[in-house]
């Protein structure tokens, strides 16, 4: 069809690195910030980068490219807990965050998973609600002094 962008999704590499937190820092500046104060946002956008490179060879990471430009990346760990799921604002609503979740499933499948589970952000638990999970509960999170509501959600696969 004219106009539709095929999504490539492969998993994570080191040089991934710099794209994936300048789209973490978009989403959430751009994105989210319909649902939270500047000061939340601000807390929220801040990166370290040695602990990011860790953290995203330390489990399965995706990344997603529409046009050969990243759109979105999300992980998996062990425990079947969906920690990161962001997408480039420009790409919102494009099936970016659909196609990195099918992937999540079907490694979860592969891995015996049976249950995915996340927190949500206020801007997230639509899509997530869409996708099939289930809220759980809300909780209060402090993080460096601002107060953020997660909600924890599963789905069961």
């Amino acid at each position: 069809m004219p106009g539709l962008s095929l999504i490539e999704i492969r998993p994570y590499r080191a040089n991934d690195l710099d794209g994936v937190i300048d789209l973490f820092q978009r989403a959430v500046r751009e994105t989210a910030s319909a649902d939270y104060s500047a000061v939340q946002i601000d807390v929220w956008s801040h990166v370290d980068r040695d602990e990011w490179e860790l953290a995203r060879l330390s489990r399965p990471t995706w990344v997603a490219f529409v046009g050969g430009e990243l759109a979105g990346f999300a992980d998996l760990e062990k425990n079947g807990l969906v920690d990161m799921m962001f997408v480039d604002p420009k790409h919102q609503r494009t099936g970016v965050a659909t196609a990195l979740l099918a992937r999540v499933e079907a490694e979860a499948d592969e891995a015996d998973i049976g249950c995915l589970h996340t927190y949500a952000s206020v801007t997230a638990r639509p899509f997530f609600e869409y996708c099939g999970f289930t809220m759980l509960l809300a909780r209060a999170v402090v993080v460096r002094e601002q107060r953020f509501v997660q909600f924890v959600m599963e789905k069961v696969l």
